[in-house]
């Protein structure tokens, strides 16, 4: 007698393999300006010998967790205040700038003085297209691009924050506490902007990343949260009215060529 015996598994869901962060531009305009972000992963370097740090798993298991965000922009700007003491950034590069002034204003700004977190560091804010989104719980980290060398050191800091995508998508920025006004900012196209992390329901699951569409469920979900901000101090308190309204499924990977 033959006896069949099935086996039984936790179907596949989101919570079983990888985990899948979707990401989009939320813009059209000038799309071709922006890299797709790529894994933190130093190729060229020294794997003859068997103790190299780039054969160690505890290095390749960090450098794998984390994404970079590339500059879209050549920027030269400097700090600097009017006769009347009110503050303004200054474009350095000038007529030779390969971003006319008109465009870099409208992307690059100087936060008002009053909301600086200190009265002697200006804070800068690069907008970005950039917007992350998942389908279970994962927060995101924006952090500096420790990783990556720097002959001449920005003279300041970046601000760094960590927020759920799954129920909070929204585009990122680049704000940047500017410790020695009196050196300039230079950022380069194609340099480290900044790095995101990604943590999701148990830290042994890896990352994926891939674009996904905006769909019109997307689009619609966005628009409902977009600009709360300037209403509300604490944003955080929306989450759970945010997760209410939000459709059941918002990453869908755009087809490969």
């Amino acid at each position: 007698m033959q006896i069949n015996i099935t086996h039984t598994r936790e179907d596949d869901g989101p919570k079983n393999g990888p985990i899948t962060v979707g990401w989009f531009l939320t813009q059209d305009k000038g799309a071709v300006l922006y890299d797709p972000p790529e894994r933190v992963m130093f190729r060229q370097t020294n794997k003859a010998h068997a103790k190299s740090a780039s054969r160690c798993p505890a290095v390749i298991q960090m450098e794998s967790r984390y994404f970079v965000v590339k500059c879209p922009f050549d920027i030269h700007i400097g700090f600097g205040r009017d006769d009347k003491g009110k503050a303004h950034l200054i474009n350095r590069a000038g007529v030779a700038s390969p971003v006319r002034g008109s465009k870099l204003a409208e992307v690059l700004t100087l936060v008002s003085e009053v909301e600086w977190r200190y009265p002697d560091r200006p804070t800068v804010q690069l907008s970005l297209p950039y917007c992350f989104i998942a389908d279970e719980m994962v927060y995101l980290t924006q952090l500096a691009s420790f990783a990556h060398y720097r002959p001449t050191p920005l003279p300041g800091t970046i601000f760094g924050g960590r927020f759920p995508i799954n129920v909070w998508p929204r585009p990122l920025m680049w704000a940047f506490e500017w410790h020695e006004p009196a050196k300039d900012i230079i950022l380069k196209r194609g340099e480290p902007l900044f790095y995101v992390q990604f943590e999701g329901d148990g830290p042994d699951r890896p990352v994926q990343v891939v674009e996904v569409e905006r769909t019109p469920e997307l689009t619609g979900y966005m628009e409902k949260i977009s600009g709360v901000v300037n209403y509300v101090n604490q944003t955080f308190a929306l989450f759970k009215a945010a997760e209410d309204i939000r459709p059941a499924r918002l990453v869908k990977p755009k087809p490969r060529d």
